[in-house]
Protein backbone atom coordinates (compact mmCIF):
# COMPACT_ATOMS: atom_id res chain seq x y z
CA UNK A 1 0.00 0.00 0.00
CA UNK A 2 1.04 3.46 -0.80
CA UNK A 3 1.45 5.70 1.56
CA UNK A 4 0.87 9.91 1.83
CA UNK A 5 4.24 10.99 1.74
CA UNK A 6 4.94 8.38 -1.50
CA UNK A 7 1.90 10.12 -3.05
CA UNK A 8 3.37 13.43 -2.21
CA UNK A 9 6.72 12.78 -3.47
CA UNK A 10 5.11 11.24 -6.68
CA UNK A 11 3.21 14.53 -6.91
CA UNK A 12 6.29 16.30 -6.38
CA UNK A 13 8.03 14.32 -9.19
CA UNK A 14 5.61 15.29 -11.31
CA UNK A 15 5.10 18.94 -10.67
CA UNK A 16 8.78 19.08 -11.47
CA UNK A 17 8.07 17.13 -15.26
CA UNK A 18 5.56 19.34 -16.03
CA UNK A 19 7.36 22.64 -15.05
CA UNK A 20 9.97 21.44 -17.01
CA UNK A 21 8.07 20.33 -20.19
CA UNK A 22 5.85 24.13 -19.92
CA UNK A 23 9.83 25.42 -19.77
CA UNK A 24 10.93 23.81 -23.35
CA UNK A 25 7.65 24.18 -25.20
CA UNK A 26 6.82 27.92 -24.37
CA UNK A 27 8.84 29.67 -26.87
CA UNK A 28 7.63 27.24 -29.51
CA UNK A 29 4.31 28.39 -28.35
CA UNK A 30 4.44 31.64 -28.23
CA UNK A 31 6.30 31.43 -31.96
CA UNK A 32 2.39 29.66 -33.25
CA UNK A 33 0.64 32.25 -31.39
CA UNK A 34 2.61 35.07 -33.10
CA UNK A 35 2.57 33.22 -36.69
CA UNK A 36 -1.47 32.95 -36.37
CA UNK A 37 -1.82 36.51 -35.36
CA UNK A 38 0.31 37.75 -38.12
CA UNK A 39 -1.66 35.25 -40.79
CA UNK A 40 -4.91 36.43 -39.38
CA UNK A 41 -4.11 40.33 -39.06
CA UNK A 42 -5.11 40.07 -34.98
CA UNK A 43 -3.69 42.73 -32.86
CA UNK A 44 -2.88 43.13 -28.94
CA UNK A 45 -6.12 45.22 -29.08
CA UNK A 46 -8.00 42.80 -30.50
CA UNK A 47 -7.51 40.30 -27.89
CA UNK A 48 -7.78 42.89 -25.09
CA UNK A 49 -11.11 43.54 -25.67
CA UNK A 50 -11.41 45.73 -28.95
CA UNK A 51 -13.47 45.70 -31.97
CA UNK A 52 -14.27 41.70 -32.74
CA UNK A 53 -13.70 41.42 -36.60
CA UNK A 54 -15.81 39.39 -38.93
CA UNK A 55 -18.45 39.07 -36.45
CA UNK A 56 -21.13 40.97 -35.56
CA UNK A 57 -21.97 41.75 -31.68
CA UNK A 58 -24.89 41.47 -30.50
CA UNK A 59 -26.17 41.60 -26.80
CA UNK A 60 -28.20 38.56 -25.28
CA UNK A 61 -31.83 38.98 -25.38
CA UNK A 62 -33.07 39.69 -21.69
CA UNK A 63 -35.72 40.98 -19.65
CA UNK A 64 -37.54 44.32 -21.52
CA UNK A 65 -36.81 47.53 -20.29
CA UNK A 66 -40.44 48.06 -21.06
CA UNK A 67 -41.95 45.79 -18.75
CA UNK A 68 -46.08 45.41 -20.21
CA UNK A 69 -48.24 47.00 -18.74
CA UNK A 70 -50.67 45.71 -16.10
CA UNK A 71 -54.01 44.29 -17.08
CA UNK A 72 -55.21 42.70 -13.87
CA UNK A 73 -55.72 43.64 -10.32
CA UNK A 74 -55.65 41.30 -7.74
CA UNK A 75 -57.75 42.02 -4.02
CA UNK A 76 -54.33 42.51 -2.05
CA UNK A 77 -52.43 44.77 -5.30
CA UNK A 78 -50.94 41.52 -7.10
CA UNK A 79 -51.05 42.56 -10.72
CA UNK A 80 -50.90 40.82 -13.79
CA UNK A 81 -49.70 41.32 -17.74
CA UNK A 82 -51.83 38.90 -18.89
CA UNK A 83 -48.81 37.93 -20.95
CA UNK A 84 -47.44 33.62 -19.72
CA UNK A 85 -49.13 31.91 -17.27
CA UNK A 86 -51.82 33.00 -14.99
CA UNK A 87 -50.03 33.70 -11.58
CA UNK A 88 -51.35 31.40 -8.71
CA UNK A 89 -53.33 34.12 -7.24
CA UNK A 90 -55.54 34.57 -10.28
CA UNK A 91 -56.03 30.98 -10.93
CA UNK A 92 -57.26 30.30 -7.19
CA UNK A 93 -59.56 33.62 -7.52
CA UNK A 94 -60.58 31.69 -10.69
CA UNK A 95 -61.17 28.01 -9.58
CA UNK A 96 -63.19 29.58 -6.50
CA UNK A 97 -65.79 30.62 -9.50
CA UNK A 98 -64.23 34.17 -10.26
CA UNK A 99 -64.18 35.55 -13.70
CA UNK A 100 -60.70 36.52 -14.61
CA UNK A 101 -62.59 39.62 -16.45
CA UNK A 102 -63.51 41.15 -12.71
CA UNK A 103 -60.04 41.38 -12.16
CA UNK A 104 -59.27 43.46 -15.40
CA UNK A 105 -58.00 47.11 -14.92
CA UNK A 106 -60.10 49.75 -16.57
CA UNK A 107 -58.61 51.30 -19.49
Amino acid sequence: MTSLIDIQNQIALLQKQADELKAKEFDKTVQEILAKMEAFGITLDDLQGGKARGRKVTNKPGKSSNPAPAKYRGPNGETWSGRGLMPRWLAALVAQGQSKESFAIGV
